[in-house]
């Protein structure tokens, strides 16, 4: 890596801007040809049409006696294409989803220093801080699209198969087809959002080890672990403190009358967690020594 007084000249030379270094542009065609990119694409694209085969072997969903889950959609999944988006993020928020953010944001930076490319990034001079920021809206925003993308193919797939129509809910009563759009895209931005707890665990600890699999598999694993503890329910209040907990609350969404209290207070929880881990990685890597 290059010495201070070097990137200081370089600094000072002209045409040279810190902000032009690492364009966003670049980082982005960079992520979107890796295989693990197109992969994941590719399953959450597949998601929809494998569950339409399950309902056409399976018969009518909903048969069950929904076990006491909080919501159960799966009753009226083929009633129209907007229940069957809204069925796909319910049966992928929990898990499916983590994923691609925990991939997307815990990959970056590991795997520049795992390929020991990280210090000639750094060399080119990018500032750290560039880097960072470059690699986050990139893992970010790919993490947002991947949100999108499912129920997109969602909306398609069962306006296919079971046409376009409002949204019925499961407890009786509809939304009408104008509104089920924005309501599906207030989902989709909750979910996000909600998310942002794994993308900011997942991004920090890819700036802590040179360890891909490390970084994303500890971003899933601790979220998992966050599930489990909503589940004690020994711990009272204390869950309100836990992302985990609020994780269905986009639900208040898909009500005659929009609530927005439980998603207020999810997202509330998640960035304030999110920017507590981001400020983390951004703090611990500049003073990092880069030797890979």
């Amino acid at each position: 890596m290059s010495s201070a007084p070097e990137i200081q000249a370089l600094a000072e030379a002209p045409g040279y801007h810190a902000r032009r270094t690492l364009p966003l542009r670049v980082e982005a065609m960079r992520q979107l040809r890796r295989r693990r990119t197109l992969l994941m694409g590719g399953v959450l694209a597949a998601l929809p049409f494998i569950l339409i085969i399950a309902f056409a072997i399976g018969g009518t969903p909903g048969g069950g006696d929904g076990g006491g889950s909080r919501i159960n959609l799966m009753d009226v999944a083929t009633e129209s294409a907007a229940n069957f988006a809204a069925t796909c993020l319910f049966v992928s928020a929990g898990f499916l989803l983590v994923v691609p953010v925990a991939l997307f944001c815990g990959d970056t930076v590991a795997s520049e220093a795992s390929w020991s490319s990280l210090r000639y990034l750094l060399a080119a001079p990018v500032p750290r801080s560039r880097l960072l920021w470059s690699k986050l809206v990139v893992a970010l925003g790919f993490s947002l699209a991947a949100m999108v993308l499912l129920p997109l193919v969602a909306l398609g797939a069962g306006a296919a198969a079971y046409g376009w129509g409002p949204l019925k809910l499961p407890t009786g009563g509809a939304l009408a087809s104008s509104d089920t759009v924005p309501r599906l895209a207030l989902v989709v931005a909750f979910v996000f959002v909600s998310q942002l707890v794994t993308a900011g665990l997942a991004f920090w600890l890819s700036t802590k080890t040179d360890a891909p699999l490390g970084a994303v598999g500890g971003a899933v694993g601790l979220t998992i672990v966050g599930n489990v503890l909503d589940a004690v329910t020994a711990l009272g209040d204390w869950r309100e403190f836990l992302p985990a907990h609020w994780q269905f609350a986009w639900a208040d969404a898909l009500q005659p009358d929009l609530e927005w209290g439980g998603m207020a207070k999810g997202a509330a929880v998640s960035v304030t967690y999110a920017l507590i881990l981001f400020a983390l990685a951004f703090r611990g890597f500049s003073r990092k020594d880069i030797v890979s």
